[in-house]
């Protein structure tokens, strides 16, 4: 069931105690938001990039420039919502002690949902930040990555709260990183064109979620849109009401016994 208009104060309720325990604690947080994507950017792009030509005029590090924002966009969401959610939920209890005040499950969940969209919206402004420096965005229309990063955090977090109602302990997640966030990463477009892989691999790979967020996001770095991003845009949404309404349903049947 979907959270209506009127619940949404109460999901911001959920949403501002995490921000308030974020900054307690942003100082450790900022430094790997800044320092791990230039890390990747550097070592895949003048690396890798040395032996890797895509033709034309853009670069290989201008290329992975996009796909980090995504790539790191998932990463944000999805462990928040997973090692930080499982923490909240079952070793500190906190969720339960929610659910026992006016607060609902779906109140609840939301609220850690846009959390996990705002973690997202961190990493892919300041991502975005240091490639406008470096001179890689060439179009005004850059500035609509971070808020479509908060909406592509929406499904990351669902997804990742969806794997959290299911996990018995931390180790679970390990499974989602290696079979799930890790093809996603490699195979959605972010260090290679999806053109260089075989036509079953590609139709797979336009079927994960990170694949038509990385599109979307590269061509508003170029200013070069096509009808492709609306129908990811739209492909993104349906994905994202999917993945809302399970994960809600799931965490409903482990929090209520």
């Amino acid at each position: 069931m979907l959270i209506t208009t009127q619940r949404i104060p109460f999901a911001v309720r959920v949403w501002r105690r995490n921000w308030t325990v974020f900054k307690r604690f942003a100082m450790a947080e900022v430094g790997p938001l800044f320092v791990e994507p230039l890390v990747v950017l550097g070592a895949m792009g003048l690396g890798l990039g040395a032996y890797v030509s895509l033709g034309g005029e853009v670069s290989y590090l201008e290329f992975i420039g996009p796909g980090i924002i995504g790539g790191y966009s998932l990463f944000a969401a999805f462990f928040e919502c997973t090692y930080g959610s499982y923490t909240r939920m079952a070793i500190r209890g906190l969720y339960e002690a929610m659910i026992a005040t006016p607060l609902s499950i779906e109140d609840v969940i939301t609220g850690e949902v846009l959390w996990g969209a705002t973690r997202s919206f961190f990493s892919a402004t300041v991502i975005l930040f240091v490639l406008a420096i470096i001179g890689f965005v060439d179009s005004p229309f850059a500035l609509l990555i971070p808020p479509l990063a908060f909406f592509a955090g929406i499904l990351f977090s669902a997804m990742a709260l969806l794997v959290t109602a299911h996990a018995p302990s931390f180790w679970t997640f390990n499974y989602a990183i290696t079979l799930g966030v890790m093809p996603m990463y490699f195979f959605g477009g972010v260090f290679f064109p999806l053109e260089r892989y075989p036509d079953v691999v590609r139709e797979v790979a336009w079927a994960i979620p990170l694949t038509p967020y990385v599109h979307v996001v590269r061509e508003l770095v170029t200013g070069n849109l096509t009808m492709t991003s609306v129908w990811a845009l739209l492909y993104l949404l349906a994905l994202t009401g999917v993945f809302y309404v399970l994960a809600v349903a799931r965490m409903r049947s482990r929090l209520i016994r």
